[in-house]
C-alpha cells in the first residue's frame, strides 16, 4: 500500500510555496493544485506515491520535531548524486543542513542521505538506497 497523502500546516503560505516550489521538482514532485488556501505537489509523470499538502496555520504556535507530531519527511531519490544535489539547492535557498551527504551504515548498507530544515523547521531528507551514483 502507498500512503495517500500528507498535509502540512505552515504559518505562511505563500513564502511556503516559494521555497517549496523550488525543491520539489528535483524531489521527483510537480504542481498538483494551487489555491488561495492550499497548494498540492504529487509525484511527477503520473507515478504513483504520495501527494503532499499545504495549508495555512490556524492557530499560531512553534513547531518542533523533537515534540510529538511531524518529525521528519524523507524523499527517496534515485542517486547518491541527486541527494548531493539537493543539498547544494537546499543550502542555496538558506536552509540549515542538519546532516551532510554521507552515509548511515546504521540505517542499511547502502543509505545515503542529506538532512536540512525548511524555513519554518520542518526537518527534510533526501535518501538513495542505492550504491549507484
Amino acid at each position: 500500500m502507498v500512503l495517500g497523502h500528507l498535509g502540512v500546516n505552515v504559518p505562511d503560505l505563500e513564502a511556503a510555496k516559494v521555497y517549496y516550489d523550488r525543491i520539489m521538482p528535483l524531489l521527483g514532485f510537480e504542481t498538483f493544485l494551487t489555491g488561495s488556501d492550499e497548494f498540492v505537489y504529487r509525484p511527477h509523470d503520473g507515478k504513483v506515491g504520495t501527494y503532499l499538502f499545504f495549508y495555512p496555520s490556524l492557530e499560531g504556535g512553534e513547531y518542533s520535531r523533537h515534540r510529538t507530531g511531524l518529525q521528519h519527511l524523507a524523499f527517496i531519490m534515485p542517486t547518491r548524486s541527486r541527494v548531493r544535489e539537493v543539498s547544494v539547492l537546499v543550502q542555496s535557498l538558506g536552509s540549515d543542513v542538519v546532516q551532510e551527504p554521507q552515509h548511515f551504515p546504521q540505517y542499511g548498507p547502502s543509505y545515503y542521505a542529506t538532512f536540512w530544515l525548511d524555513p519554518f523547521g520542518f526537518m527534510l531528507e533526501a535518501v538513495c538506497h542505492h550504491d549507484r551514483e
